[in-house]
């Protein structure tokens, strides 16, 4: 990119990365909303996707020690509160842990993320490396993907409800405050990254680290749909109770 962008055209390109990169679009995501996953299914998406729930304060903690501005630390360590809440019991993490609860998953197996597939934790571990390594300006546009969050969960939501009758509102209580948090949270760092990102090299940079995100959270769906789907899962992974039976009826 050798042209400087204005703030708007910068911004313009960052939206385009979540409209084709995002994963609204993975074929997991849309057999999840649409009813067409087994619970099986929804249970090993839910039991892997706590691993990343639970690396999002970490990775605002590692960014926030790294902000030299007074301000942005108070504004940033909110995302560590609603993740992690103020005691025991409370924010997002607790919240999907009741998603996992009442699909009936053992909690220290989902905590210890010992049944989880390897493409999960190297996929967790990748964004934390992110980062830890990559500038300030791309730490925070890697956070950009909550642009798109909230029209992913009004549909997960929805379609869920509609088509699990073993998830309920209280299941899915996680998503209710998270579109409020998420605009919140992307206005804050979308502002930050067109104030920051001065040269074409940063802006760049900006909308690479917006891909990487895309490109972490679509991998995480391709091994969960490799897994789960058409192969099965790593021997030291979760296994569904529904898997067997699934495995002999394609026989």
């Amino acid at each position: 990119m050798a042209d400087l962008l204005t703030p708007d055209e910068l911004e313009a390109r960052l939206r385009h990365v979540g409209e084709t990169r995002y994963h609204h679009l993975h074929p997991f995501q849309l057999r999840l909303q649409s009813g067409a996953c087994s619970r099986g299914e929804i249970e090993a998406w839910a039991l892997n996707r706590y691993l990343y729930q639970a690396c999002i304060p970490q990775k605002d903690a590692a960014i926030l020690a790294r902000m030299e501005d007074a301000q942005m630390r108070r504004d940033w360590r909110q995302r560590i509160i609603d993740h992690d809440g103020e005691r025991e019991g409370e924010g997002g993490i607790a919240k999907w842990l009741k998603l996992t609860d009442d699909l009936g998953l053992d909690r220290e197996a989902v905590v210890s993320g010992r049944l989880a597939l390897p493409a999960t934790k190297f996929a967790v571990n990748a964004y934390l490396s992110f980062v830890k390594d990559k500038s300030l300006l791309e730490a925070i546009a890697s956070s950009l993907t909550e642009l798109f969050s909230p029209m992913v969960i009004k549909t997960r939501v929805s379609g869920m409800l509609a088509n699990y009758d073993f998830i309920t509102p209280e299941t899915l209580a996680y998503f209710t405050a998270r579109p409020v948090q998420a605009k919140r949270d992307s206005d804050f760092a979308l502002a930050y990254v067109k104030e920051n990102a001065k040269t074409p090299e940063q802006q760049q940079a900006a909308i690479g680290a917006l891909e990487f995100k895309c490109s972490m959270l679509w991998a995480m769906l391709d091994a969960l749909e490799h897994a789960y789907l058409y192969a099965q899962p790593w021997p030291d992974a979760f296994v569904p109770a529904d898997a067997p039976a699934k495995r002999e009826a394609a026989e």
